[in-house]
């Protein structure tokens, strides 16, 4: 169950970044910045990531629990191919899978 709430921070976190890359490919000048919803929710989601954290640091180790956070990554790469069109390469699929293959380790 833990680590189910790993993957959901982790998930926050990347809807946090995806949404702020929304946000700001609509922001031209200063004034158009506070009238960007798309910012504040991309804040949003990442204090509520930011929030998971700290609630989840009370049952991991720290030396565990901030590797795991890699996952945003991988989340990353999968909202930006759906969402934004971006290209996943080979070379992007192995990074993945070395992230993945890392925090299998760490959650052992």
């Amino acid at each position: 169950m833990i680590y189910l709430a790993v993957l959901l921070m982790t998930l926050v976190g990347a809807a946090g970044a995806f949404f702020l890359k929304g946000g700001m490919d609509r922001v031209d000048s200063l004034a158009s910045l506070f009238r960007a919803p798309r910012l504040y929710l991309g804040g949003c989601f990442y204090l509520a990531g930011a929030a998971l954290n700290i609630l989840l640091l009370r049952r991991l180790p720290y030396s565990v629990l901030y590797p795991m956070t890699a996952v945003t990554y991988v989340w990353s790469m999968a909202l930006s191919a759906i969402f934004l069109g971006e290209r996943v390469t080979r070379r992007k699929l192995i990074g993945v899978a070395l992230i993945l293959a890392g925090v299998l380790i760490l959650s052992r």
